[in-house]
């Protein structure tokens, strides 16, 4: 299926196949896409709620391997169980967004699994991510604020230029991500394992004031 500048108000794409699709610049409100085989698709440059309202799109326990959205507008948009992985979201706004349940892993074993996730320069604010397993992933460059991030587990992502609340630090982990140019302010070495974490030169000084170090020039 292929569209370009279409318009889908109140249709239902419940458990249709739409691998391989692409849209652009279409436009979907209030459309039903749960349970469906989004596999491979592609939507660039398409919006997903209509201005003003708070019904958004839901995708609730389809299949968006490999999906991807570019410039997309997303927000309040519903993933409750959507299997994610290796999906791409560039530039997106993934305001208010809801990913209960939603899968970025390949469970080989129930304790042996990779993820694959391309989330970049997304607005996340106050989007659901609680207990998400995001570890290894492309994650640079997003607004993070007021997102719920308790439980999930970053570990060796890319976080690389991202915004976060002082507040978030300490509810998911981190340990071995790249956290070069993100504001640090609030983040207590002391309650977070930074095992493996890299951060720019810069960033010493936020890191350590907690503890009553002061990092002087050299």
């Amino acid at each position: 299926m292929q569209a370009t500048n279409q318009t889908f108000i109140d249709s239902n794409f419940s458990e249709d196949d739409l691998q391989d699709a692409i849209f652009e610049r279409c436009e979907f409100y209030r459309c039903d896409f749960s349970r469906a085989d989004l596999s491979d698709a592609s939507f660039i440059n398409c919006k997903f709620i209509e201005q003003g309202e708070t019904q958004a799109c839901r995708f609730n326990y389809a299949t968006l391997t490999n999906a991807s959205f570019k410039h997309c507008n997303l927000s309040m948009a519903i993933f409750t169980g959507a299997k994610c992985f290796g999906i791409e979201l560039r530039e997106c706004n993934l305001q208010g967004a809801d990913f209960a349940r939603a899968s970025f892993a390949n469970h080989i074993t129930h304790k042996t699994f990779f993820c694959s996730a391309f989330i970049t320069a997304c607005n996340l604010a106050y989007a659901n991510l609680e207990s998400a397993l995001l570890e290894k992933c492309e994650l640079m460059d997003n607004r993070w604020h007021g997102a719920t991030l308790i439980g999930a587990s970053m570990k060796g992502s890319d976080l690389s230029g991202g915004e976060f609340s002082s507040s978030q630090w300490g509810t998911f982990e981190l340990e071995g991500c790249n956290l070069c140019r993100v504001e640090l302010e609030g983040l207590d070495p002391r309650n977070v394992k930074l095992e493996g974490v890299m951060i720019n030169q810069w960033q010493q000084e936020q890191l350590l004031s907690p503890l009553g170090l002061i990092v002087t020039p050299d």
